[in-house]
């Protein structure tokens, strides 16, 4: 059996190569080749760009891939969404497809935008969006660069954003809120079915979902007499529940618990407050829940 994966080319590229490698599934690429091989002899994968995925998953070419809901949404195709994978470049949650229109414009709501240009690359779902509003307007396909479209070129946008930074930077206020997006791992109908691609391919899911919980995370080992665990319990922010076990003293337990890594520099004191000792802070590649 062998398998091919699609990874998202361009500004998502290295941010998937780096969670497939935290996965325990490295890709090699090779110079500018668009195909790459992986850990696992039964996987290769292709670069796709992320607005073409859901075509050619649907098709067959490939098994499965890594792309957005909203360009899933605008292929109107069908495909099986195995698992949400919600990391981004910045932000790490969910994107927002957002109506925008230049700061000085009188526009305040959709509504307003009757008989106007708007400029996007989601073309299909910009069009619903407006069609189940009732208001008539003309939607043109944006080939890159839609902030500095308006007010010139189109009276308004629809464009993705994180944080809204580079709208603010070319002058543009949010209106609305046309779709939240975040990457989804899809599958070929066929494949899906097929038992063994369908165990590889949820294998892949748990693994990635796994490398992407253990992000921003470190683990917590340490030592504590009996009559301070409640102290320490009371500073500790358990994934779940710490783990406690015996240890040869038995006037002593050891601890292990999963806390953010931001948290590590106001917890770590605290801990050694309490009458914590033998703290280790250690590193995650996975979290499975």
């Amino acid at each position: 059996m062998k398998m091919r994966i699609g990874i998202p080319k361009g500004s998502l590229q290295e941010a998937t190569l780096q969670l497939f490698a935290r996965a325990g599934l490295p890709a090699y690429t090779n110079g500018r080749s668009y195909f790459a091989s992986t850990a696992d002899p039964e996987i290769d994968c292709m670069l796709i760009r992320a607005q073409e995925m859901a075509r050619y998953v649907e098709h067959g070419a490939i098994d499965a891939g890594l792309t957005g809901l909203d360009w899933v949404i605008e292929s109107g195709l069908s495909v099986i969404t195995v698992s949400d994978l919600i990391y981004a470049k910045r932000s790490r949650g969910k994107v927002r497809w957002v109506l925008a229109v230049p700061e000085a414009s009188p526009f305040q709501r959709a509504e307003d935008l009757s008989q106007c240009i708007v400029a996007t690359e989601l073309v299909k779902v910009t069009r619903d969006y407006f069609q189940k509003k009732g208001v008539e307007v003309r939607v043109e396909f944006s080939w890159g660069a839609t902030e500095v479209k308006p007010p010139m070129l189109a009276d308004a946008i629809v464009e993705v954003t994180e944080t809204g930074s580079s709208l603010k930077a070319n002058r543009l206020r949010i209106l609305e809120t046309v779709l939240e997006s975040n990457t989804q791992l899809i599958a070929n109908p066929a494949s899906y079915a097929d038992r063994d691609k369908r165990r590889k391919i949820d294998n892949l899911a748990l693994m990635l979902q796994g490398a992407m919980e253990a992000q921003d995370r470190v683990g917590l080992m340490l030592n504590v007499r009996k009559e301070n665990l409640a102290a320490v319990l009371a500073v500790l922010p358990a994934l779940q529940k710490p783990t406690i076990s015996h240890l040869s003293d038995d006037d002593w337990l050891a601890l292990n618990t999963v806390i953010d890594e931001g948290a590590a520099w106001d917890v770590i004191p605290r801990l050694k407050a309490a009458q914590a000792q033998g703290i280790v802070e250690y590193p995650l590649n996975k979290v499975v829940l």
